[in-house]
């Protein structure tokens, strides 16, 4: 076991070092009770996975975290994601999963922007521009990204949708 906690932590720190200055890796504190302690290890690992471009392994990890505590929002976001990466027959699982992040924190920006993306990919521009006018108010970066998807220019599979990595 203690093999596979220091490998597991070396791949955290890589992908840590690997996004350096990026608000999307920047560690969360992890809460003393058990419980979400557990839910926050476990969306660490996901994140870790995302990361690394292991979507089928991050879906299992931000499942556990939600089954430990499902008011997680960056779990729900970044579930979302990576059920979103995995194909179109995840898309309606990942935009459930989009509308609970953003019905638990309405100022996640990273959950605007992918959901708009997911909106693109299925041929919803108006919803995805819905999503832009209020990322504007959020994260100007990400509106750049969601406004470069919308015109067709990028493919919104860049790492700025990511929720942040906790502590």
């Amino acid at each position: 076991m203690k093999p596979l906690r220091s490998a597991l932590a070396a791949l955290l720190l890589a992908a840590a070092a690997a996004a350096a200055g990026a608000v999307e890796s920047d560690p969360l504190p992890v809460p003393a009770d058990d419980a979400a302690a557990r839910a926050v290890r476990l969306y660490n690992e996901g994140v870790a996975l995302l990361v690394a471009r292991d979507f089928a392994g991050a879906q299992g990890r931000f499942e556990a975290a939600l089954a430990a505590q499902e008011t997680l929002a960056e779990a729900h976001n970044n579930l979302a994601y990576a059920l979103r990466m995995q194909g179109r027959h995840n898309f309606a699982a990942s935009l459930a999963h989009y509308d609970r992040a953003i019905a638990l924190k309405p100022q996640l920006a990273q959950a605007y922007m992918y959901r708009g993306v997911l909106f693109v990919q299925q041929g919803d521009a108006e919803r995805a521009r819905r999503d832009l006018e209020r990322l504007r108010t959020l994260d100007a970066r990400l509106a750049a990204q969601l406004q470069a998807v919308l015109d067709g220019a990028a493919t919104g599979a860049e790492r700025g949708g990511i929720a942040a990595q906790y502590e």
